[in-house]
């Protein structure tokens, strides 16, 4: 508290507060900075790549989305339900910066968060079975609130991927909530696993209960490019150079 101190006695000199008010003021300052604390803890603990929230997205991009059934899963009751969300397109519309966005508001409303290329979750998993702490780590994707696997799907899964990818969504089955991204439509996963009976079987209970956003359009990051910055700007300026 000695941080906000000086300027919190300054206040209470020229607001003429007494000491019950004074108090209540400075445990106020404390009691917001431990939650700012708090929220920051979670979110590195989550593991995003970069800082993304919804009021930072790019809604100048020449996409298409269902934007009333995007704020719908911002209030978050999809997370006490228990329920999945999926983000699919084509490559550089947004899936990533949306799911990311959404882990991120889950972290500042107190609920568990962890981020995880799709790729990368298997690999560590089957890295886990040469030390025996498979089922370590596959509780460590297990026990978040929320899970987000980002670019689903994008390669086929060996026979050991589709068994680790099949015992992971039976666990979070009704127990929490997974937010997965992917180039592929929902209805061409099931050809990325190695059994189709466990395509099946997991798919069946993740999808049954998943809210899908499919986005449409072109990549924005195109537009990030330097060339296409520069091609921008001289045509605003009525030139080309």
């Amino acid at each position: 508290m000695l941080n906000t101190l000086p300027d919190r006695l300054a206040v209470a000199r020229s607001q003429k507060l007494d000491y019950a008010e004074f108090l209540e003021l400075v445990l106020s300052d404390e009691a917001e900075r431990r939650q700012q604390v708090t929220i920051q803890t979670r979110l590195n603990q989550a593991g995003f790549e970069e800082e993304c929230t919804l009021e930072h997205f790019d809604w100048t991009a020449a996409i298409t989305l269902d934007k009333t059934r995007l704020n719908e899963l911002f209030g978050l009751h999809f997370i006490e339900r228990k329920e999945n969300v999926i983000f699919a397109g084509p490559v550089g519309v947004g899936k990533t910066f949306l799911a990311c966005a959404l882990g991120h508001s889950a972290c500042r409303a107190g609920y568990r968060v962890l981020f995880s290329r799709a790729d990368a979750m298997l690999k560590k998993l089957a890295q886990s079975r040469a030390d025996n702490s498979f089922d370590r780590q596959l509780r460590e994707y297990i026990t978040p609130d929320v899970l987000v696997i980002d670019d689903f799907a994008l390669r086929r899964l060996s026979g050991m991927g589709s068994s680790d990818l099949y015992e992971l969504i039976i666990e979070r089955h009704l127990r929490s909530s997974t937010i997965v991204t992917s180039n592929r439509d929902v209805a061409e996963w099931g050809a990325v696993f190695d059994e189709p009976m466990l395509a099946q079987s997991a798919l069946d209970r993740f999808c049954h209960r998943a809210h899908q956003l499919v986005i449409e359009g072109e990549s924005y990051r195109k537009r990030l490019a330097p060339g296409a910055q520069a091609s921008n700007r001289a045509k605003k300026g009525g030139k080309t150079q």
